[in-house]
This record gives structure tokens, C-alpha cells and sequence, in this order.
């Protein structure tokens, strides 16, 4: 007589009342209860390879014929533009056996795995699972920014606020006329179908659905407690691992410079490798196997889930009779109930093994014990191969106690090149060269940078004797001018600047000395802020060791970036105990980056190594000189054009601690908070093609020095704002960060509605303002209205200097300062627009 064999869900759907409808339902879908305070149940699939042992032609056979739907869906020219984009953990093998089918496209998944050297290219929240952070890590930034049709898989489609979320995040940046979402259930209620249709519409785009099987899940009131009541009425504790145990290590020969998964992209020239090279790691893995072997499960590792299933047909295609199954590891908490109505029969638990970067913590093998396994293949990333994968209580050790031989096998971790070199790659391959400036002349290009080789450059200066900061907080790669008499009176530099008679780097301003009422204004700015700026000082140091790792070279922008690179090298000891080295130098609007001073990092450190730091953004003139000033450098190295600011209201790059446009009390004062450094000076007269660009330290002003009490005041809030730190890492780390350039379509629109015509004389921002206040001949300041006491230092310095200040709405900054147009001495800079040429 036939045995009937229960669906496994039946447990759950008599105690809970959860259940399935739609057709065909049954046949792909379980049921088991998550330990999740989100969720109560977890809708388990069979043919996914996650928490269900499977044959893998099953697992790769039902997702390939998804993929083959979508492409007969695109038609074939808009296929050849397509992408797509799998989600972590449990559908990154589902959407790259879904790009298999499709054929010939590009594959990217999320991770939830940082990895140092590879800036976030977008982000995401998934709200209903027990991990909820997405990171999108393109080992090529352009893998996201085409117009063509992006394909979204997940295993899973219950509201589509997952898929919203993806879009809304990448066609802000990217828009496409078409996105294809992929799932092998579709669960969604008729609300959430209308729900996404209604948000296509919006965006002006088509969203089509492919699914393998559709329906729903009736929840009766109360089954989120009801739930969690008998989870903790029925937990039982984990079975306990093997004390000794025999270890077969097999060497794949995994394929050079083949990924091992789609973390950071996967094109169709690695797919064709991989294929070459299966046959034979499929006979490594069948000659391993233990004698007698008949039942074989090959284990891969939460996101690791290609390469061990198509390992796992690999090895079925080369041995005789024996039943390979293949499913992954999780970190997703669920309970086990040895009964046949319930999806989840067993559960191995173990720690971490991967360093993951939100800390330790448990992660599980779900029907493996107890499943009669003559060996598992445990196939592991070398990322992976740690000694927690070894340890007493570890994966290894508790595979070892359910089955009679376990097996490694390590694909080799694919380590993406330096992000900086796609980026110069994508820059030049756009043709950003000689770009003409705003007023139409090309800019001049800086003499070739000195051989260290040849001509030993100097040694960085450094304090005390060259500025008022301790010798180990930074070393100025500077010439020392202090003896050279090079301030001029503002006016006159306005009109030198203006009439194209003089560069602005020439010469200096007078050094502004705050009256009493600034000086107090500033040590309450700095008070009221110290725990503000600390967050963000923490949040940028943060990205930078995550995305650049503990190897990192600091290089501020003297002299506003250089307490913010003092700051940062302080935090990364605070909470790190690292070293970091921090040099300043120069680099000059129009003139670009002093070329010496790369030649001497180049020739002291790793250049990859090197993050520039500066202050904040305005409207991004110095982050495209920067770019500019990297790629035309020819030293030993290749320098990484980004910039790491506190603040970037502007939008103008990708690492930065806020996007916020707050004071920053540094911006207030000029050398009495900046080490008693002038600005940088570059003149040919005194600074030759040996030299580095100059600067002055002003030792007469150590009397008003409050460098020291801006970065003690900063520091001392480190400790107050670590939790703040941490949280605002993890949501920066999953969030688009790419450059907007808000702020340049903003200054571009000021320029012409004020009757500017010129971009440099618009400076957006709390900190440009401030500068414009300080060194130049302001005309008027325009505060975003409602903005409070983050602008009574500009108030009061305009009030001071007969500036009006007028309120309007609509900036994307709380301020921006006008410079005089079409300045001469005769103008007071207080007439109104119509400013006349003289």
C-alpha cells in the first residue's frame, strides 16, 4: 500500500491557521515559523536549494526556464542590453541561474558582506527579513548605469516593497524604460499588484512579473504572537558537534580571475570559463569521495550559492549512482520540528565564519542532520576559511557528527581590482579631457611631476616647528614661505582676481582677526556642535577603513581639509588603534594638485592607498579638479580621485559623514583653527618645478590659536556618539551614495537668475560662505529661510561687512555667498544685481 507523505506546511496551517492558496502551490512551497519578530512564518521553498537538500538539475532547471521566459519577454535586442540583479542571501544562485537562461548578460547580487576597496554603487532595505541591509558593490560602476532593461530575481515576491525599494534607489540614479521582476512565487495581494502598478506609472516605466508559481497566504488575526508562543513552546537545543572527525580537503583548480559569484559582478566571459573548467572540478570532487558513498549533500555558504551548485551538477555528472543533493547555509533563524507535515525537520547551529562586519552571531544548516548523508562537500569562499570554520562547535565539526566524511572545498575569493582604476578607465573612455572651464578657457596644465628617482624631494614639514599641530598628526608636503610678504588687501586681490590680472593662489589675504563677539560665537558654535561633527568625523572614518581598509593613507586638502583628516586619523585610533599617516597638500583651483607632492606619496606609499580628505563640498569645482589633476598624473602609481568630506550638501561625492549643510566650526576662522597655515601660495617666482606649492605658518598669531581646542572639543565626544556612529554606517554603507550634483545645477541656476555669469563667484554652502565673509569682497548672502543658529557667525560677519542677507527658499544649502561681480574698488558690493563693468 502506498505511504501518503504530508505537505510539509500542514503543521504549521493546523496550529496557526496559515494558508496557501493558488495552484501548484503545494507542490513547491512548505511551511516552518521564523524566530523573527517581523514574521511569523517562512514560506519554504524545495526547489530553491537554501533550506531544503535538492537535486540540483531541479534547482538549476527551474530557475534557467525562468530566465528563458524573460528572454522570449525582452525579445532579443533588448536583451543584449539587459542586466541582472539577484538579492541576498537566498536568491544570489536564483538569479544568476536565471542570467544563465536569459544568456549572455551580466550579473550582479546584493551582499550583505563589505569588502574594502569597493565603494557602495546603491542600496536598499528589506524590511521584512531578519537582515535588512542590502549593499550593491559593482567591481564596475557602469554595470548599473545603462538604460537597458534591469532584471530583478528573488525567490520570494510577498509585497513587492523589496523590488520598490531596489527601483526607487537605482532609477534615481539610472533611469530605465523597463524592469522584468523574477520570483519563483508571487504572493502578492491584489492591493500590492495595484500598488506596483501604480508606482511604474510614476516612474514612467514598465514593470513586468515572471513567477514560477502565483497565489497567496491567508494570515488569521493574532498569528504573529500565536506564532512566537510556539516557537518558544517547542525550541529545543541544537545537536552538539563531533569531537573528532577525519577532514578531506579537495583542490578544485578553480579557474583564474573567474568570480566566485555575482557579488561584484559576473559577465558573460566568466560564465564561459567556468563552464571549460566544471568537467574536471567535477571529477576532483567524485575521486574524494569517501568508498561506498551514495547519498551526498555539497553545502554551500549563505551567499555562496552558485558555484556550489553547479559544482554539485558537476560531481552528480561524474559519479554512478549516487544521489547528490546540494543546499546552503543561513543566517536566518527558523525552527526546527522533526515531523513530516513541517518544512524544517533539523538544524545545525554554529558561529560566524566570514568576519561579517555587523559582528558575530549564529548561522544554521537546516535539514542536514538526521537526513542520512553518507559526506557532505562543504564548499566555502577563501574568505571564509577562518579558524572559525574549524573550531570546537564549528561548521566543520558539526557536519562532522551526521555524517560519515566531510569534505572542503575553498573556491578562491574574488577580490575586485582597485575601484579607482574602473573609474579613471570609465573617465577616460568618456572623453573627460581638457574639459573647458566655466568661463570658456581650458585650464592650465601643472609642469611633470618630479622623479623621486631622479631627485629626492623633501621631507614633509611638520610641527612644531611648521605649524601648531603635534609632529604626528600630519605632514605638510609644503615649501615654507613664512619669511615672503605675500597679503594684499582684499579689494586689491578682488580686482586683480576679477580682471584676470592675478591668480588667486598668488598672493594671500590678510589674516582676518575676530573681534570678542565672533571669538565667543565661535566657541559656542563649537560647543554646541562637538558631538555633530564627531558623528560625522566617526561615520566618514568609518567608510573609509570599510572601503579602503586599514591601509589607508590620508591626504588632506590644505588647508580646510587638513582638522578633518587630524580628526579622522584620531578617530581611527580611538576606535581602531590604527596609526593612520596624514599628509597635507595643495592643490589650487585652475592650477590643479601639486604634482611634486603625488610623486613623493607615490614614492613612500601604495598610491591605491591614498583617500584625499577636505572639509565639506560646495558646488564640486575641487572634486573635478581633483579627478582632473589624478588622471593626468603620470608618477609611480595611480591615485583614487575620490574625496572623503565631513559634509556634502553638494552632492559631489560618495563618502562623506552627512549630507547635511551644517556649521563647521573650522570654517569659521582661517590659520587660528587650521594650525596657524596660510592658505596654499603658488606662484612660479616662488615655487619652482622642484618645489612643492607653499605656505606660511603665522607663529606671530599663537596667541588667538585655537587649532588645539577645536580638535580637543571635537575628540573628547568621541565616546558619547559611538552608537550614533555605528547606526549611521550601517544605513550610509546601504545607500546610493553616487554624486547628484544638486549643487551644481543650483549654482548654475543662481549664477543666471542674480546675472553672475560666472560659476566661481557663487559659493554654496555654510563653510564657502564663511570663506567668501572672510577673504574675498562678498556682494550678498542668500540663506535658505527658517535656517537658525547654524548662520549667526554669517550674520554677524555680514552685518560687519555691510552685506545684505536675503532669505529664500528652495536652496539645497542653508546658505550661499555671493562674490562682487565685475568688482573695481569704486563698488560697494550693496547696489543690487545690475552691477555695471568698469
Amino acid at each position: 500500500m502506498a505511504t501518503h507523505t504530508p505537505w510539509p506546511g500542514q503543521w504549521v496551517a493546523d496550529r496557526l491557521g496559515i494558508g496557501l492558496v493558488g495552484e501548484g502551490l503545494h507542490a513547491v512551497l512548505g511551511l516552518a515559523l521564523r524566530r523573527n519578530p517581523k514574521r511569523a512564518h517562512l514560506l519554504v521553498s524545495n526547489i530553491l536549494g537554501k533550506h531544503v537538500p535538492q537535486d540540483p538539475r531541479a534547482v538549476y532547471g527551474s530557475a534557467y526556464a525562468l530566465g528563458e521566459r524573460v528572454r522570449g519577454l525582452l525579445g532579443p535586442d533588448a536583451v543584449a542590453d539587459a542586466v541582472v540583479l539577484g538579492y541576498a542571501e537566498t536568491a544570489t544562485g536564483l538569479g544568476h541561474c536565471v542570467a544563465d537562461g536569459i544568456g549572455g548578460v551580466p550579473y550582479l547580487h546584493s551582499t550583505r558582506r563589505e569588502v574594502a576597496g569597493v565603494a557602495a554603487g546603491g542600496g536598499f532595505q528589506e524590511e521584512h527579513s531578519h537582515a535588512t541591509g542590502h549593499l550593491l558593490l559593482p567591481e564596475d560602476p557602469a554595470l548599473l548605469a545603462g538604460s537597458g532593461p534591469l532584471v530583478l530575481v528573488d525567490d520570494e515576491f510577498s509585497t513587492g516593497q523589496t523590488i520598490l525599494n531596489t527601483i526607487r534607489d537605482l532609477h534615481g540614479r539610472h533611469p530605465r524604460e523597463r524592469y522584468v521582476v523574477v520570483a519563483l512565487t508571487d504572493m502578492r495581494s491584489a492591493a500590492d499588484r495595484a500598488r506596483m502598478d501604480d508606482f511604474a506609472a510614476g516612474l514612467g516605466a514598465r514593470v513586468d512579473v515572471v513567477a514560477l508559481v502565483a497565489g497567496a497566504v491567508t494570515l488569521p488575526e493574532g498569528v504573529l504572537e500565536r506564532g512566537q508562543a510556539l516557537v518558544a513552546a517547542h525550541e529545543t537545543p541544537p545537536p552538539a558537534p563531533a569531537d573528532f572527525y577525519d577532514l578531506t580537503h579537495v583542490e578544485l583548480d578553480w579557474p583564474a580571475g573567474v568570480p566566485d559569484g555575482g557579488r561584484h559582478g559576473f559577465l558573460p566571459e566568466h560564465r564561459a570559463a567556468l563552464e571549460a573548467a566544471l568537467p574536471a572540478m567535477g571529477r576532483r570532487l567524485a575521486a574524494a569521495l569517501p568508498p561506498g558513498a551514495r547519498r551526498v549533500l555539497v553545502l554551500g555558504n549563505e551567499e555562496l550559492m552558485y558555484a556550489p551548485l553547479r559544482l554539485a551538477e558537476a560531481l552528480r555528472q561524474h559519479t554512478d549512482g549516487v544521489d547528490v543533493r546540494y543546499s546552503t547555509t543561513t543566517r536566518s533563524p527558523v525552527l526546527a520540528v522533526d515531523d513530516p507535515g513541517y518544512a524544517i525537520r533539523s538544524r545545525i547551529v554554529f558561529p560566524a565564519h566570514d568576519e561579517p562586519s555587523d559582528g558575530p552571531g549564529d548561522r544554521y544548516a537546516y535539514n542536514v542532520a538526521g537526513a542520512g548523508f553518507d559526506a557532505v562537500v562543504c564548499v566555502i569562499d577563501s574568505a571564509g576559511e577562518t579558524p572559525e570554520l574549524y573550531g570546537p562547535g564549528g561548521l566543520i565539526a558539526q557536519l562532522a557528527a551526521h555524517t560519515g566524511g566531510v569534505l572542503v572545498a575553498v573556491v578562491p575569493t574574488y577580490r575586485p581590482r582597485p575601484r579607482l582604476h574602473a573609474r579613471l578607465r570609465s573617465r577616460l573612455a568618456a572623453g573627460t579631457e581638457s574639459r573647458p572651464r566655466p568661463n570658456g578657457h581650458a585650464a592650465p596644465m601643472s609642469p611633470a611631476p618630479v622623479s623621486a628617482a631622479a631627485r629626492p624631494l623633501p621631507e614633509p614639514l611638520r610641527g612644531p616647528a611648521f605649524s601648531s599641530y603635534a609632529a604626528d598628526e600630519v605632514g605638510w608636503l609644503l615649501k615654507d614661505l613664512s619669511e615672503v610678504e605675500l597679503e594684499a588687501p582684499t579689494e586689491e586681490r578682488e580686482e586683480a582676481i576679477q580682471s584676470g590680472g592675478a591668480h588667486y593662489a598668488e598672493s594671500l589675504p590678510v589674516e582676518y582677526q575676530p573681534s570678542a563677539d565672533y571669538q565667543n560665537l565661535f566657541k559656542a558654535a563649537l560647543d554646541g556642535s562637538a558631538e555633530r561633527i564627531a558623528r560625522a568625523v566617526g561615520a566618514v572614518t568609518e567608510l573609509v577603513l570599510a572601503e579602503r581598509g586599514p591601509d589607508a593613507v590620508l591626504v588632506s586638502l590644505a588647508r580646510a581639509g587638513t582638522p578633518v583628516g587630524v580628526l579622522m586619523r584620531r578617530w581611527a585610533r580611538h576606535a581602531h588603534g590604527l596609526d593612520l599617516p596624514h599628509y597635507a597638500v595643495s592643490i589650487v583651483r585652475g592650477r590643479g594638485i601639486d604634482r611634486n607632492a603625488l610623486s613623493w606619496l607615490a614614492a613612500h606609499h601604495d598610491a591605491a592607498n591614498a583617500v584625499f580628505v577636505d572639509g565639506w563640498t560646495g558646488k564640486g569645482a575641487i572634486t573635478r579638479e581633483l579627478a582632473e589633476a589624478v588622471r593626468d598624473f603620470d608618477g609611480e602609481g595611480v591615485f583614487d580621485p575620490g574625496i572623503a568630506v565631513l559634509a556634502d550638501p553638494g552632492g559631489c561625492v560618495s563618502t562623506y559623514g552627512t549630507r547635511d549643510d551644517f556649521l563647521i566650526p573650522s570654517a569659521c576662522l582661517n590659520s587660528t583653527v587650521s594650525g596657524l597655515i596660510s592658505r596654499t601660495v603658488l606662484r612660479a617666482d616662488l615655487t619652482g618645478p622642484d618645489d612643492f606649492h607653499g605656505a606660511k605658518f603665522y607663529r606671530e598669531l599663537a596667541g588667538a590659536d585655537v587649532s588645539g581646542l577645536f580638535l580637543d572639543t571635537v575628540t573628547a565626544a568621541f565616546d558619547r556618539v559611538g552608537d550614533a556612529v555605528a547606526e549611521d554606517v550601517k544605513s550610509l554603507r546601504s545607500t546610493d551614495r553616487s554624486p547628484t550634483w544638486a549643487g551644481w545645477a543650483a549654482v548654475e541656476r543662481i549664477s543666471e537668475e542674480y546675472g553672475i555669469g560666472d560659476v566661481n563667484l557663487v559659493k554654496p554652502g555654510v563653510g564657502e560662505t564663511t570663506r567668501v565673509l572672510l577673504r574675498r569682497v562678498p556682494w550678498r548672502i542668500l540663506a535658505q529661510r527658517g535656517v537658525g543658529a547654524d548662520l549667526d557667525h554669517v550674520r554677524l560677519l555680514a552685518a560687519q561687512r555691510g552685506v545684505p542677507v536675503e532669505e529664500v527658499d528652495g536652496l539645497p544649502y542653508s546658505c550661499v555667498g555671493l562674490i562682487h561681480p565685475r568688482y573695481t574698488r569704486g563698488a560697494t558690493g550693496t547696489d543690487g544685481k545690475a552691477v555695471e563693468a568698469k
